[in-house]
């Protein structure tokens, strides 16, 4: 076990959330569920926390109550190899959410997602500002990430 891992609050989603996750991404299973007791404060016999795992990675979904809100200010960054992945992720996260610009969109729990293709880091990590800012430009006009005109942004004279 990792000494740092996500802890997202939900009100009453955790589970619906968690199996929601678990079917996109391989390498991904629900590994524990704790559930109320009568010493808890919520109904007896209902989810309390998640326990799972993404690609590998562990996370814990809470059914905290309606106290605190998921917002864009923590995201998970789903770095893709090809448009083929950016296609499917985006195309599965965002599906009865909300989308936005430069790659990012909320699913429909309200946790946020960067939808990132591999290629968009290396261009922007480039030594020469002019392309650097042709690829930003070009990416503040997109909500799903294009990885074909951020090359032509990045190509262009």
């Amino acid at each position: 076990m990792p000494k740092i891992s996500p802890f997202l609050w939900f009100d009453t989603q955790a589970e619906e959330a968690a199996n929601f996750y678990v079917s996109i991404f391989p390498n991904s299973k629900i590994t524990r569920v704790v559930r109320h007791t009568e010493h808890t404060p919520g109904p007896a016999g209902s989810v309390l926390v998640v326990d799972f795992e993404l690609e590998g990675e562990p996370v814990t979904a809470l059914n905290g109550g309606p106290h605190h809100q998921l917002s864009e200010a923590f995201s998970f960054v789903v770095h893709c190899k090809d448009q083929a992945e950016v296609d499917h992720y985006w195309d599965k996260l965002s599906e009865g959410g909300q989308t936005s610009v430069c790659g990012w969109t909320k699913d429909r729990f309200g946790l946020s997602w960067q939808v990132t293709p591999d290629a968009l880091l290396e261009m922007i990590t480039d030594p020469d500002p002019a392309k650097v800012d042709r690829v930003m430009a070009a990416m503040m006009q997109m909500t799903k990430l294009d990885i074909a005109r951020l090359r032509e942004a990045y190509a262009a004279a």
